[in-house]
């Protein structure tokens, strides 16, 4: 339970404060772990990492005490304010948090739960990184999907890295990955990464190199920096510092944030397919199709007359359906293709006008 305080120490101002409480009918390890976790806190000293003010364990409730942040967590506060600030001010929120985990990456601190919820922001929009594996210890709510139980300890799997879901293999790297999942939070304005896709849908997805597409509105630059964090290969994700200094340059030049990233309007939009190649690296439709591991539907296209892009571009899930292709699993496939080459196609004609 979080709640808000003042603070008087002697010889200081009294001050604003958050009180972090371990909830009743806690366990000796629970209350352990609580403890440990704020002396971890308390190593650090960032503008963009949440600062410890002290702790309180000779009265019950064991006490945490932080410096207090007015605006809340960042994805309430975001989806509060949806649409209101500009797209520096969003990059800029995006270069604190980059800052504050390249600092906890040269202390050798993993975070394990990068996600806008354990973001705070303060009356000047700074955002500081904070939860730091808290919530692995307070979140016992069962109804939250959230947290997905695993062995050894509870994953978020939306905000997670494949290898950290698979091998439990937690790293800076995996945290990149998290980063990347919290850049489309903010640029969303605190959508629910994947929406309403299942946890195990997500893993399918991922496994098979969809990614999620860009927000509306987006800057195709900050997209393209997402991409990089999701990359299968930890090793070529960005580090932390590449990612601040990338961001430092978007804001020193903000033309470069001009360049909307295509998408098609609409909530839920397809995942993006990064196994699909460019789709002008294809002579004709048949051979897209090969590529994608759809050839045996060759016939079915030709016959219904969907024989150029131009044409395949603008199908349906109705037109798929019609012309015969009816496993959900090859339907899905066909129509996520379609959606990057469309965001392809409008990349050409863009570069063309």
């Amino acid at each position: 339970e979080v709640c808000s305080g003042r603070l008087k120490l002697p010889g200081k101002r009294e001050m604003s404060v958050a009180i972090k409480t371990l909830k009743a009918g806690y366990t000796d390890r629970q209350r352990r772990d609580f403890l440990s976790e704020a002396s971890i806190m308390g190593q650090f000293d960032h503008p963009n990492v949440i600062h410890l003010e002290g702790v309180v364990t000779k009265s019950r409730p064991v006490m945490i005490i932080t410096e207090y942040m007015e605006n809340g967590s960042l994805d309430s506060f975001l989806r509060q304010n949806d649409g209101q600030f500009t797209v520096i001010q969003l990059v800029g929120m995006l270069r604190g948090i980059a800052a504050g985990m390249k600092y906890l990456a040269d202390m050798s601190y993993v975070h394990r739960d990068l996600a806008a919820r354990n973001i705070l922001v303060n009356s000047n929009l700074v955002c500081k990184v904070s939860d730091f594996g808290l919530s692995r210890f307070l979140e016992e709510d069962t109804s939250d999907p959230t947290y997905t139980s695993a062995m050894g300890g509870k994953i978020p799997i939306r905000w997670t890295a494949p290898e950290a879901i698979q091998y439990r293999k937690f790293t800076t790297a995996s945290d990149v990955w998290s980063y990347g999942i919290v850049m489309w939070e903010v640029m969303s304005y605190g959508e629910r990464p994947y929406w309403d896709m299942s946890n195990q849908d997500v893993i399918n997805a991922i496994e098979q190199d969809y990614r999620l597409p860009a927000p509306m509105d987006c800057p195709a630059a900050l997209h393209q920096l997402m991409l990089d964090s999701w990359q299968k290969e930890r090793a070529e994700r960005p580090k932390f510092g590449q990612i601040v200094n990338t961001l430092d340059k978007l804001i020193r030049t903000p033309a470069s944030l001009k360049t909307v990233a295509c998408v098609t309007p609409g909530i839920s939009q397809p995942l993006l397919d990064r196994t699909l190649p460019d789709v002008t690296s294809f002579a004709t439709v048949d051979e897209w199709l090969d590529a994608i591991k759809m050839g045996r539907y060759k016939e079915n296209f030709a016959n219904a007359g969907f024989s150029s892009f131009d044409v395949v571009s603008r199908m349906t899930a109705e037109d798929i359906l019609r012309i015969g292709v009816t496993l959900a699993g090859h339907q899905k496939k066909i129509l996520n293709s379609i959606q990057t080459m469309r965001v392809q196609m409008n990349q050409i004609q863009t570069v063309q006008v």
